[in-house]
């Protein structure tokens, strides 16, 4: 079944299981793991850890039990994939698993966390978001106001409400549609378009001041 399922994908022959594995897409690893291609599940953690670890990093701000919070992920995926609905997108049922994992990180904490981006600035990737500064020169005036503008996000992001936070970042950092942000915090698509307003809203105040 696996095979087949590489096969069906009209990769030339002679390629690597790895090489096949690599060029099709979330779905046809999926259907080949759940065939027996134990080397499909190393293509899904090689796609998605990175993404992940950025994803919950920014949520709990905690390195270390971030790389823990990926495995945990990982570990859930391949116990229960057997149980995921293939006409779902794989990338919203892998990032529900691990949002669960953030909140859930959140609410067993001692203290009250008012924000979800503590240590945003050190692994805060340029490439990786959908929110952009306004210029790519390279001039040091332009570096240093593109750093200073990266420093104004963090802060203003960093006192958004948790529930606004949330959908701001799987907006407007991990680029997330409002239909996948739905199912990944289990709200209803008016509720996530309301509360992403209002999160953009209160951002908008908070970060106005810094750049005049």
């Amino acid at each position: 079944m696996a095979e087949s399922t590489l096969q069906s994908a009209r990769i030339p022959t002679g390629t690597s299981v790895r090489e096949q594995l690599r060029q099709v897409d979330d779905s046809a690893v999926v259907s080949a793991f759940l065939g027996g291609e134990e080397r499909a599940f190393q293509e899904l953690v090689d796609r998605y850890q990175t993404r992940l670890l950025n994803f919950i990093y920014r949520t709990i701000g905690d390195r270390e039990r971030s790389e823990d919070l990926v495995q945990e992920v990982f570990i859930r995926v391949y116990r229960h994939l057997h149980r995921f609905d293939r006409s779902k997108k794989f990338s919203t049922w892998i990032y529900t698993i691990a949002s669960n994992l953030a909140k859930n990180e959140l609410r067993n904490r001692s203290r009250n966390p008012l924000v979800l981006f503590q240590a945003i600035r050190k692994n805060w990737q340029d490439d990786d978001r959908p929110l952009q500064f306004e210029d790519h020169t390279t001039r040091p005036d332009d570096m240093y106001r593109k750093r200073h503008l990266r420093d104004l996000v963090e802060q203003s992001v960093e006192r958004l409400p948790e529930h606004h936070r949330q959908v701001f970042v799987l907006r407007e950092l991990e680029g997330k549609s409002y239909e996948e942000i739905a199912e990944i915090t289990s709200c209803n698509l008016g509720t996530v378009k309301s509360r992403l307003n209002r999160a953009r809203n209160a951002f908008a105040s908070i970060i106005s001041p810094g750049l005049r």
